[in-house]
């Protein structure tokens, strides 16, 4: 399995060289050439003089199959295929067919069928105007069959080959051209599939560094203070710098592979110990039955993310996360309110003007319905708002097992 950064590469090269031909996907240009081999007959007369006007015929034959090559070589030319430039060169084709087997008759109705595969190439006449054309195209191959043999037989072979080339070519063409679509759309699926999963990366490395390290940061300021006059707690500090360390580095490989379960409980422990670690008074309110996996991990960043940003900007010295889940509503909701500088605070900007953090928590709410809002406090302080639907089955599963 490639990971993200080699299946980018590989779709990148391959659509890179999607505009040209590529050996192996398909019928190529040369493959209508082997039936130029049914004009074999007709050169014959020429190099024998069974034909009245030999010059003229050798001319004929030679346009039809000059005009022939540079339709369909055209009409698989990306740059030209899906313009009129084959369609103007099929009607030159159908002149020189008709005034050759009106002229010569006998073995040139043989060209009906190559003038029919040729219409079968070119892209204007796809669908209806193709079914139109290749109507007109046999009906005149056995009207003129008949009239120079008197052969119903003939007619109908004749008719039947000019009608059924046209329509498998055809056929077997926009089957091809299906399968191209079809390819380009799954490998437009890989890209963005490689980019949603860079974004999620993106989003988890600085949800769960910037958190870490302000926890970091903080416990090792609090071991700073206490060291000097006391050494017990600032020996427990250390060690929770050293347990929440070995924990971000779980958290990181979890995130790698992409089966971090991150929990709304576990977040609000965390919260609680990171407040205050750094002198900030916790009050955490929880009511209602137990959220769904889904919604409790998709809160437990959120609460993350709220606390981290309390940490590092606010210099607040109070901090409330209330959590309501209204299991008839459908609906939960969280808000972390403190009473520090707020948005106001030039250290506050990087993380409430956008960027990953709350940004990335908006995009992500978004995706499962959800709403953020943050601002003023309207007093003083900071408030982040989020709501989120939630299923209210699932929240009686699991207020259910949460008894049990």
């Amino acid at each position: 399995m490639l990971d993200p950064g080699e299946a980018a590469v590989s779709t990148g090269r391959r659509g890179r060289g999607s505009s040209r031909y590529v050996k192996g996907t398909g019928p190529r240009p040369q493959t209508f050439l082997p039936w130029l081999l049914m004009g074999v007959g007709a050169l014959s007369n020429i190099v024998s003089g069974k034909d009245q006007n030999t010059w003229l015929a050798g001319l004929g034959l030679l346009a039809f199959n000059s005009i022939y090559i540079f339709v369909v070589f055209s009409a698989f030319n990306p740059r030209y295929r899906d313009s009129r430039v084959p369609l103007y060169g099929f009607a030159a084709l159908t002149a020189v067919t008709y005034a050759i087997v009106l002229s010569f008759g006998h073995i040139w109705l043989l060209f009906f069928p190559l003038l029919s595969l040729a219409s079968g190439a070119v892209r204007a006449l796809r669908g209806k105007p193709h079914f139109a054309v290749l109507v007109v195209l046999s009906g005149s191959a056995g009207t003129i069959s008949g009239w120079r043999f008197g052969d119903h037989w003939m007619s109908a072979a004749i008719g039947y080959g000019t009608f059924f080339s046209g329509m498998i070519a055809a056929t077997v063409l926009h089957l091809f051209d299906t399968i191209k679509q079809l390819d380009a759309t799954r490998q437009e699926l890989a890209r963005t599939a490689v980019e949603k999963e860079r974004l999620r990366f993106s989003r988890d490395l600085h949800d769960l560094l910037g958190h870490t390290l302000s926890v970091i940061v903080v416990k090792a300021e609090a071991v700073r203070r206490l060291a000097p006059r006391d050494v017990d707690a600032a020996l427990g500090q250390a060690a929770d710098i050293e347990a929440v360390g070995r924990q971000a580095l779980t958290e990181i490989r979890e995130a790698v592979t992409g089966y971090r379960e991150g929990g709304l409980g576990t977040e609000l422990d965390r919260a609680r110990s990171a407040l205050q670690a750094a002198g900030i008074e916790p009050v955490v309110r929880e009511s209602g039955p137990p959220l769904p996996p889904q919604a409790s991990a998709l809160l437990g960043w959120v609460v993350r993310e709220g606390v981290t940003n309390a940490v590092r900007h606010s210099g607040a010295t109070h901090c409330e996360i209330e959590v309501r889940t209204d299991a008839s509503a459908g609906r939960a909701r969280l808000t972390i309110t403190d009473d520090g500088r707020g948005p106001a605070a030039p250290s506050a900007t990087p993380a409430t003007s956008g960027g990953t953090g709350l940004k990335g928590l908006t995009e992500r709410l978004a995706a499962a319905g959800g709403t953020l809002d943050s601002g003023p406090d309207g007093r003083r302080g900071f408030r982040l708002v989020v709501e989120l639907p939630v299923d209210s089955e699932e929240v009686a599963g699991e207020e259910v097992s949460a008894r049990q």
